[in-house]
């Protein structure tokens, strides 16, 4: 983690490197479930894709005023808190589903949060299936609040060296119109995370709305948000078909997730009974599974991003 903190902004590209190594030498040590595991190479790859974007970008004399990289450097530190790996021991959030452990409250950090949940948890409204879905929806909503948090606290910092220079330039003029850019993503931000938490609030108290169109949290985020940005009626209806597609992905690799987990504890159990024949033949499924997980893994979360981006814009011109 020092390791990482201390390389300069201008070399963005080394720490995801860095980051690889790290995690070819200290996997097991992070203790994370073969599902997350996979999850982690997924954002990694994201992440480096994103970086030699930014690296051409830079190349051709953009990015001048450095929100593209500043933004790298933020996504890099969410992987390390949300995988345990920038040194806090409270940093990652469960990896579990709420039935495995019911020690799910004492990772929600929110105690609105962990009221809503006993009270859904109790109600006798949701079977076991729908209580799973709304522990993912809790987690959902715990990840942005930390995201938001992590932007909050750059601003803040960068707004606390802004009004320390004496002599403003040129270059102190980027870096306000910067700030100003950060300030409509945390808008962008808080508005999600507002209407996340009356969402959950609503559906813990009144159970699922059969008639709902979409099941996915990210996919009814999105949707929320694609419905108050400036879409025509058309671009929403276009919008509302392709989330249809992205829920559809979402599940297939939530199918693989679950059966890279029942591989992965196979597996386990098979080691230990020493047919080597056996153990050969489930370590194939197992690397096959795992392959397709993180394959699909990427494509979901790229598939992600363009849409986030899609409606960022949206919500901005709304504000122009």
């Amino acid at each position: 983690v020092i390791l990482l903190n201390s390389v300069p902004l201008n070399s963005v590209v080394k720490p995801v490197l860095l980051l690889k190594i790290m995690l070819k030498g200290f996997a097991e040590s992070l203790q994370l479930s073969a599902v997350k595991l996979a999850e982690l190479h997924s954002d990694l790859k994201i992440q480096e894709k994103d970086e030699l974007g930014w690296k051409k970008l830079k190349a051709e004399g953009l990015d001048e005023d450095g929100e593209k990289e500043a933004k790298l450097r933020r996504n890099l530190h969410v992987i390390m808190a949300k995988y345990g790996m920038n040194g806090k021991k409270d940093a990652q959030i469960a990896d579990s589903n709420y039935i495995k452990d019911g020690s799910e409250s004492d990772v929600l950090d929110d105690p609105r949060l962990e009221k809503l949940w006993s009270k859904a948890k109790t109600s006798g409204k949701f079977s076991e299936d729908e209580l799973d879905k709304l522990w993912r929806e809790f987690k959902h909503h715990k990840e942005k609040i930390h995201d938001y948090n992590l932007l909050l606290e750059t601003v803040s910092r960068t707004e606390e060296i802004h009004k320390n220079v004496i002599n403003p330039s040129e270059e102190n003029v980027v870096k306000e119109e910067l700030l100003h850019s950060k300030h409509r993503e945390l808008k962008d931000k808080l508005r999600s995370i507002n209407q996340g938490f009356e969402r959950l609030r609503k559906v813990s108290h009144q159970g699922y709305d059969t008639t709902s169109e979409f099941e996915e949290p990210r996919v009814i985020d999105l949707w929320d948000m694609a419905k108050s940005a400036n879409f025509t009626e058309k671009e929403l209806e276009s919008f509302r078909e392709e989330l249809k597609h992205f829920e559809a992905k979402v599940e297939k690799h939530q199918h693989y997730q679950k059966q890279l987990e029942i591989s992965h504890q196979k597996l386990k159990h098979i080691e230990g009974m020493g047919d080597k024949d056996h153990l050969n033949r489930n370590r194939e499924k197992y690397t096959m599974l795992e392959e397709k997980t993180k394959e699909l893994g990427y494509k979901v979360k790229k598939h992600l991003q363009d849409l986030s981006g899609r409606i960022s814009k949206g919500l901005q011109h709304n504000e122009l």
